[in-house]
């Protein structure tokens, strides 16, 4: 297929390789590195699908673009979700599909899957409290992180004494702690604790490097061209 790259950082330097692998061709890359392209030098005839990373304050113009031009966009920037019903009403508005992950690593969804099961049981036992902890490296804009968001909400839709986030430690009952750290290279280490006074449960999902990302971001980008709609892993794992 003709994939569009909207960023060409490590995470889009890494797609490129694997989808050349995989044999798709790169028609495009938009980058401040290549100022001569942009997004609306193509259209659905001539890319079959975006795939975009790059920053919080760029990936929701990116996004819309795409939507106006008819190119399905899988975006993998986070820190912009603010924008996400908007993205929602041009993805109805022009028929044009849009998928949406904070994290596409195959693994990182099943935590996902995993953490709201425990969160359920957790909350029909009682006597626990829970934290989320994100570690990352040191070149990570946003924080929390879109995979610690993610695991929150899945906390918060089944842990109901909780009933918000807070990016720090907090005593306070119904807040669930987000703590974030930024380390040297770290590519992306997510730890949800429950503990109580009898003992302490840990779920975490530690990323060795950004190939597993890459490969879901492909794989979402071979599988929405013909949808039509937002969609996330779930759709695409089944979950």
């Amino acid at each position: 297929m003709k994939l569009l790259l909207i960023g060409y950082g490590k995470m889009g330097r890494a797609i490129e390789a694997q989808a050349i692998d995989r044999g798709h061709q790169i028609v495009g890359i938009v980058d401040p590195a290549h100022p001569n392209v942009h997004i609306t030098d193509f259209t659905a005839a001539t890319a079959d699908a975006a795939i975009e990373f790059t920053h919080p304050d760029a990936a929701f113009q990116n996004v819309q673009a795409c939507l106006r031009q008819g190119i399905p966009v899988v975006c993998g920037s986070t820190g912009w979700l603010h924008h996400f019903p908007e993205a929602q009403a041009l993805s109805q508005q022009t028929g044009t599909p849009l998928f949406y992950a904070s994290n596409y690593s195959v693994g990182v969804n099943l935590f996902f899957h995993f953490n709201e099961y425990i969160a359920a049981k957790m909350h029909q036992f009682g006597g626990y409290d829970v934290q989320v902890r994100e570690i990352h490296h040191t070149q990570k804009v946003d924080q929390p992180s879109g995979t610690a968001l993610t695991t929150a909400e899945g906390i918060l839709r089944h842990f109901p004494n909780k009933t918000t986030w807070r990016n720090e430690a907090t005593q306070a009952p119904e807040e669930l702690a987000i703590i974030s750290e930024r380390e040297g290279a770290v590519v992306g280490t997510h730890i949800v604790t429950y503990s109580s006074p009898a003992d302490t449960i840990e779920l975490k999902h530690e990323a060795h490097s950004r190939d597993g990302f890459v490969q879901g971001a492909l794989l979402a980008a071979e599988w929405l061209p013909g949808h039509q709609g937002v969609f996330g892993m779930k759709d695409l794992l089944g979950l």
